[in-house]
């Protein structure tokens, strides 16, 4: 496939997988605020901090590795043996479920059965929706390394609406269920979701339309395990590679959740506080995950294919070079200037963004700020987002093995530091920590880029520089921002909060003027894509 028609492809992978991130974050937005109206915080608490922590460390240390492993170089590869790699998700997911729902039901500090009931029950279906999903893993692969898009989009769109109707329709009916309210709407998303999968694969395999695309996969049995006589049964290649991607993501893994686990495991914040936090993180993240996630996910498979791993700059197809060089450096420019765009404009209207959301629940207290210092946190996601998919997507397995000592080092570090920030500056400091170490994990990958491009002329981390003019720019529509909250928002009623709100849209449509003016590379680029 032509690199110019990969990039065509992933970047239509990664504006589908935006618009999806959208959809979730935004139905979950509104299920979030509805539920507040119904349930308790502490409630909350447990289902999108313990609960939703169980299912998100089981999957992920399940399936990343092999994910980052198989969906690494060409797609021309024994699909055979990399299939019966990806089967080896589900017992290592049975293990940690077994073992993980062990440690959230004996080991940790239970709920009262009187504010949040049934917290056994949910520990079950939570563990057990992380092992219905990893069934569908092979599956996940295959559409993922030919770029199925609309697969995605319609898979991932009808499990999250499943999961919401039956949430919304529960609570509404029966909230007293506590728990088992949220564990039958999450077994239904993992169900819904490895169906469809599934399902498509079913029809499609031996179709005429899979016969004119080449597809290495003829029948739907092989999306099972297969033993081939006088071979071995996985690729050695590909095991060795996702042993030590394996080692990566189980450290990624705590210093992704990190704050989770402080939260969880050291008891520094009550289920109250722990559910004010999961709302405000929540809304925090809206644009990091519905553009910088699918960002970072489409693109490490653009880089992974165009350029060969583990091999220098000097070694590869000079046109490749340049064009994946181009690539970087619009990306670090686009993700660079929406997150700017985030902090600045964050800062002044975090208050009043969390009292339309939550009422004085939580635009007073902490809530403010916790929401200020997110806005921040999103500029560091931004750009080690871009950043870390090009490193991985181009180290060689000795790189990464070295790597993972960094990553060991950064995840002890960020657990000090969380818990000591976290006991001065109460829920701020998990976010303070989480700056930090994606400061230095940026600097860790800036470092690798500057040196893999070296010996060439491309010098893709201009893309880290905007112009001084929109810099000015920000810097003013920051001051004003922050003086229109201090003298019209948010206690002096709507007509002083529609004036704050036209201030900032005004500072807003001069910032993005004057990008279309100074960026104009960048504006083609995502035209164009």
């Amino acid at each position: 496939m032509a690199a110019q028609e990969v990039l065509g492809q992933t970047a239509r992978l990664a504006s589908s997988s935006a618009l999806l991130q959208v959809l979730f974050r935004a139905v979950t937005f509104a299920l979030n605020a509805f539920t507040l109206r119904y349930l308790s915080r502490e409630l909350l608490g447990v289902v999108n901090v313990r609960l939703t922590l169980l299912y998100s460390t089981v999957v992920f240390l399940a399936r990343e590795a092999f994910r980052r492993a198989c969906l690494s170089g060409s797609t021309k590869r024994n699909w055979t043996k990399t299939i019966n790699l990806l089967w080896l998700t589900v017992p290592l997911g049975v293990f940690w479920s077994i073992f993980l729902g062990l440690v959230w039901l004996y080991l940790l500090e239970v709920p009262d059965p009187s504010v949040v009931p049934h917290y056994q029950a949910g520990v079950v279906a939570f563990g057990l929706s992380a092992i219905i999903e990893l069934l569908g893993e092979p599956c996940w692969v295959l559409a993922q390394a030919h770029l199925f898009v609309r697969l995605k989009v319609i898979a991932e769109s009808l499990s999250v609406v499943s999961k919401c109707i039956l949430t919304v329709t529960l609570v509404i009916l029966y909230p007293h269920w506590g728990l088992y309210i949220f564990a039958l709407a999450q077994l239904l998303y993992a169900t819904v979701l490895v169906m469809c999968y599934v399902v498509y694969f079913v029809m499609f395999l031996g179709s005429p339309e899979a016969t004119k695309k080449s597809f290495p996969v003829a029948r739907v049995k092989a999306l099972l395990p297969n033993f081939v006589e006088d071979e071995t049964f996985v690729n050695w290649k590909e095991a060795r590679l996702t042993w030590s991607f394996f080692k990566q993501s189980f450290l990624k893994q705590i210093l992704t959740e990190g704050e989770r686990y402080v939260m969880t495991f050291l008891n520094v914040l009550n289920f109250g506080d722990q559910g004010v936090y999961d709302i405000v993180n929540n809304l925090g993240s809206l644009v990091a995950r519905f553009i910088f996630l699918p960002i970072e996910e489409s693109f490490y498979v653009f880089f992974a294919k165009v350029l060969e791993r583990g091999k220098t700059v000097k070694d590869q197809k000079q046109d490749d070079v340049a064009m994946a060089a181009n690539v970087l450096e619009l990306l670090l420019k686009l993700v660079l200037l929406i997150g700017l765009t985030i902090t600045v404009f964050g800062y002044a209207y975090s208050q009043l963004a969390l009292d339309i959301y939550g009422g004085s629940m939580l635009s007073s207290g902490t809530g403010p700020d916790l929401l200020r210092c997110y806005s921040l946190y999103v500029l560091f996601l931004a750009v080690n987002g871009v950043t870390e998919c090009f490193t991985f997507a181009l180290m060689c397995k000795e790189e990464v093995d070295r790597y993972n000592f960094v990553m060991l080092a950064l995840s002890l570090l960020f657990l000090c530091i969380s818990y000591f920030l976290t006991h001065w500056q109460g829920s701020k400091g998990f976010i303070l920590a989480n700056c930090f170490n994606m400061a230095i994990r940026i600097a860790h990958s800036i470092h690798y880029i500057h040196a893999y491009f070296k010996e060439s002329t491309y010098r893709p981390l201009a893309g880290l520089l905007p112009s001084p003019f929109l810099v000015l720019l920000y810097t003013i529509s920051g001051a004003i921002t922050a003086f229109s909250e201090v003298f019209f928002c948010c206690d002096k009623g709507w007509m002083a909060r529609l004036i704050h709100i036209t201030v900032g849209a005004l500072c807003f449509a001069a910032t993005i003027v004057t990008m279309f003016c100074t960026e104009t590379k960048l504006i083609h680029f995502v035209r164009s894509q």
